[in-house]
């Protein structure tokens, strides 16, 4: 029955991540020496590392062992100045208690920020997304 549930949640996040624009999705991946992050149970810790290579955005979530976690990290960028913030970048992870996504490693022009999503699979309502300022 988890694996039915996580089906249907991963099928969703995916129809989800075409929907919201051009995204790769990915499975989490830890990066060294990312910020630590206040574990705060259900709400996303973000972090981004910028350098001339590029940027990656991470994100965590922690969570109960039992309960069906997503968390979706984004990385936008904003062509001009007022302008729609356009997603580049995007990972998305579905697994039982804490979790993470790392985007891909993304060079873009312009003003940036990363944005995450994380909570309880099944209850999108419980879910939380919090954004960094652009950079």
């Amino acid at each position: 029955m988890r694996a039915r549930i996580a089906a249907v949640v991963l099928t969703v996040a995916g129809i989800a991540g075409l929907a919201a624009g051009p995204a790769a999705a990915a499975t989490a991946t830890a990066l060294p020496g990312t910020t630590a992050c206040t574990a705060v149970v259900n709400h996303p810790c973000l972090s981004h590392e910028a350098d001339g290579d590029g940027v990656v955005g991470v994100a965590r979530v922690s969570a109960q062992p039992d309960q069906l976690t997503v968390v979706r990290v984004e990385i936008r960028t904003q062509a001009a100045w007022g302008s729609p913030w356009q997603t580049v970048a995007a990972a998305t992870t579905v697994r039982f208690g804490s979790a993470e996504a790392t985007t891909p490693r993304v060079t873009a022009s312009g003003p940036r920020l990363v944005c995450a999503t994380a909570g309880p699979a099944l209850e999108a309502d419980k879910q939380v997304t919090t954004c960094t300022n652009p950079f």
